[in-house]
């Protein structure tokens, strides 16, 4: 269970990286000091920032290039990868269709999933069938993003083997039939910068991203350089920034991993407001369970929090589409 924190940890995963796929790396001291900072983490405030992980600097920064010059495309370019059910929920949105929480968000985006075949999941995947949608210009936008999705999902996986160090299993403990053939979402996001008149900001709704958690187990944040926008809630009701740190992410965990760690791991509540006269982009990797995995706690971290499991079974896929078929405006 997450306490009240003023301040979000930066840990350098490049030790734990470099032995994740040792059947051993619980021994190393090194993965042990990672595992520990990551564990801490996780209970105190949900969020922490990741550098040491082996994505390179121009790399993170092409990918918000690309992203900011699609966004700069007329609204009827923009229009012609539009997000509808019959795509998957794939593709654009404009600005104040996204809604989170009940309200409009003051974002446009692409929303990317992993691509699931007619048929793959029966019913379970239904509503999520379909390809990525992806422009024309930028012309490099599919490539690259397909090798950034690549990269963040190997990364998280190994940042998952840390996590799960840290709960008291074994570093394999979301691998099979849990994780080990990962769901992905990648959100690809602009956010207007603040309206003003006269020089003065105006009144008008400004939150870009309503308060809410994340769906799955890890999310990689990779936003603007200059631009402070994301915001976290403490316990104490308190809203605290988190300031990019230039060639870091900033990582968060999700419901379907506080499911797992029955509470010992919180999923915690953020929001986005851009008071910058900027326009911000953010690119958002998400790694989820398998689609059709059944999340409930695990035994060790039952036993851990006092023997009772605090949460009911969930199927992933159900709790995506559930979300999904909320958040947007038609």
């Amino acid at each position: 269970m997450a306490t009240d924190f003023k301040s979000i940890p930066l840990i350098d995963i490049s030790p734990l990286l470099s032995k994740s796929d040792d059947s051993r790396m619980s021994e190393d001291p090194g993965v042990a000091e990672v595992v520990r900072q990551l564990d801490q983490a996780c209970k105190v405030a949900g969020f922490f920032y990741v550098k040491g992980h082996g994505i390179s600097d121009s790399l993170i920064k092409e990918v918000r290039t690309v992203s900011r010059e699609f966004f700069g495309l007329s609204y009827e370019e923009k229009l012609k990868i539009k997000l509808t059910p019959a795509r998957g929920y794939r593709g654009y949105q404009s600005v104040f269709e996204i809604i989170t929480g009940g309200a409009r968000d003051k974002q446009e985006a692409i929303d990317c999933y992993r691509e699931i075949t007619k048929g793959m999941y029966g019913d379970l995947g239904r509503t999520m069938e379909g390809c990525n949608m992806w422009p024309r210009d930028p012309a490099n936008m599919k490539a690259l993003m397909e090798e950034y999705v690549n990269l963040c999902t190997d990364i998280s996986r190994k940042i998952m083997r840390g996590l799960a160090l840290g709960l008291g299993g074994s570093p394999n403990e979301f691998d099979g039939e849990r994780a080990g053939d990962p769901f992905w979402a990648l959100r690809i996001i602009g956010y207007p910068g603040v309206s003003t008149t006269n020089g003065h900001a105006t009144s008008e709704n400004d939150i870009g991203c309503g308060a809410h958690t994340d769906y799955g187990l890890l999310s990689l944040i990779n936003q603007d350089d200059d631009i402070t926008a994301l915001q976290i809630k403490t316990l104490s009701g308190e809203w605290i920034s988190a300031p990019p740190i230039p060639g870091a992410f900033v990582c968060n965990i999700g419901d379907m991993l506080k499911i797992w760690s029955n509470g010992l791991y919180d999923s915690t509540v953020h929001r986005v407001v851009n008071n910058s006269p900027k326009f911000r982009v953010c690119v958002a990797y998400f790694f989820e369970p398998n689609y059709d995995a059944g999340v409930e706690p695990l035994d060790f971290c039952v036993k851990r929090t006092g023997g009772k499991k605090k949460f009911e079974r969930a199927v992933y896929g159900e709790h995506l589409v559930n979300k999904v078929k909320n958040n947007f405006e038609m």
